[in-house]
């Protein structure tokens, strides 16, 4: 049976979606546009910046299931590397198909309680999908966020 895993699949593809659609719509130049500059606690960073950890947060969790490489794609989705929207979208497309195969190789519902060594702890694959499936969103929505201010043009919905 693959009842859990099809629904955590669905969360994970919608938000790939989601966040192509909405980097499609950042205009040129404002992909990484600082709102302000700030010393604050909780920095407020650009949407391609936001939309980048999201993706990471995918990439580094399917790679720790598959191959338990948990590394932070940090080096290769700088900015500087990135620096067009048709560069943040084919990374994007390569972190939705990275996320395809890692979800192919789980094969039924009962792989997703096998406990398997994550960067700090055993924990469940099940527990470790959740756990990136909130943090990516929680980086979309900041992304969103930062997209409300400097546009008026409707989010992507669900």
């Amino acid at each position: 049976m693959r009842d859990q895993i099809e629904i955590l699949d669905k969360r994970f593809e919608d938000l790939s979606r989601r966040t192509r659609e909405l980097v499609s719509m950042i205009p040129e130049g404002k992909l990484y546009w600082q709102p302000r500059e700030t010393e604050a606690l909780f920095p407020i960073n650009s949407c391609g910046e936001y939309v980048l950890r999201s993706a990471a947060a995918v990439e580094s969790t399917i790679g720790g299931i598959t191959t338990r490489l948990w590394d932070d794609p940090f080096e290769w989705t700088l900015p500087e590397t990135l620096a067009t929207n048709d560069a943040v979208i084919g990374y994007l497309t390569e972190v939705e198909a990275m996320r395809t195969a890692g979800f192919a190789y789980i094969r039924d519902d009962g792989d997703l309680r096998k406990v398997i060594p994550a960067p700090e702890k055993m924990r469940s694959i099940f527990e470790i999908l959740l756990d990136a499936i909130i943090r990516a969103e929680h980086q979309f929505g900041r992304a969103c966020g930062v997209f409300g201010v400097f546009s008026d043009r409707k989010l992507p919905r669900r």
